[in-house]
């Protein structure tokens, strides 16, 4: 999805608020002036996750490496391992595994701390009492379905840390349900904000739920451009895919594969672009969504 003067207004916005409470007037002047001449000359047909990776290198050029997320993202996993054996009888318990698991999945997809400012575990708890009323979309639940009968590779694509212990719960009911399915979990390449990489994957135990990998690329998303050979493979020969979060709509909308987004809608753009609340769950895709 090519950056859109919305989503350029917000990286902005995003570059002021990180460096608001620096005291060096002057220095901030003259990264900011960096940040707006970078993205006045940038290219156009890149998606504004893809962008964040060059924007982070300005900020390393005048303030030095931004504190890591290592606590956030431990936090966060270990809080949501605590609630894996609730969460799972809960979701076993469902008339449609199945659905609960998936729905759990897309409410885990709150912990992103790129998009939502005060992540709180109160706010996710809320979040799981009330996922269950939007459902998912019916009628995509049932081609879903369909296309799982017939498949032989589904590729799933994670987002958050945290969120991957929800994914590793509807993992393991798609290759219960699903046993001639061959599941690839792809993760991020490399650390960036609190998205889950191979690390945090062996850390909650995906890999004992399917095979695992990397895909190669420091960017909070899918970039077909930017991954490896090996995840370009498996993304291009499942089929059927699916995708948690903004950052992946982002950056792989578009390719006309059979993915489903399973994602909330948590940034101004997103709720106008479904006509969403915010913290609507989406469950959508690639080759029906509406331009």
């Amino acid at each position: 999805m090519k950056i859109n003067a919305f989503c350029m207004t917000c990286l902005i916005r995003m570059q002021e608020e990180q460096i608001r409470e620096f005291e060096d007037e002057e220095k901030k002047m003259r990264h900011m002036r960096e940040v707006l001449a970078f993205l006045s000359s940038c290219n156009p047909d890149l998606s504004a996750p893809a962008l964040v990776r060059p924007l982070s290198r300005i900020y390393e050029k005048y303030w030095g490496k931004k504190d890591p997320m290592e606590k956030v993202k431990r936090e966060f996993n270990d809080f949501l391992l605590e609630l894996e054996p609730l969460l799972d009888e809960k979701i076993r318990c469902h008339d449609d595994p199945l659905q609960a698991a998936l729905l759990y999945a897309r409410t885990g997809n709150y912990i992103d701390y790129a998009a939502v400012k005060d992540v709180s575990r109160e706010k996710l708890m809320e979040l799981f009492e009330t996922q269950a009323e939007d459902g998912l979309d019916s009628g995509e639940y049932s081609r879903f379905l369909e296309d799982l009968k017939n498949a032989s590779l589904l590729v799933y694509l994670t987002d958050n840390c945290g969120e991957i212990v929800l994914d590793k719960l509807a993992v393991k009911i798609l290759r219960e349900q699903y046993p001639q399915l061959n599941v690839k979990v792809i993760v991020r390449g490399a650390p960036v904000v609190n998205d889950a990489d191979l690390e945090a994957a062996k850390y909650v135990g995906m890999d004992q739920a399917a095979e695992v990998i990397g895909n190669g690329s420091g960017i909070a998303g899918t970039d077909l451009d930017d991954i490896s050979d090996e995840a370009r493979d498996a993304i291009d020969r499942a089929d059927l895919i699916i995708s948690k979060g903004q950052g992946n709509f982002e950056t792989i909308h578009g390719c006309g594969l059979n993915i489903y987004y399973l994602f909330l809608c948590k940034c101004d753009w997103f709720v106008r672009k479904f006509q969403a609340e915010r913290y609507q769950g989406m469950f959508v895709n690639e080759r029906r969504i509406p331009q």
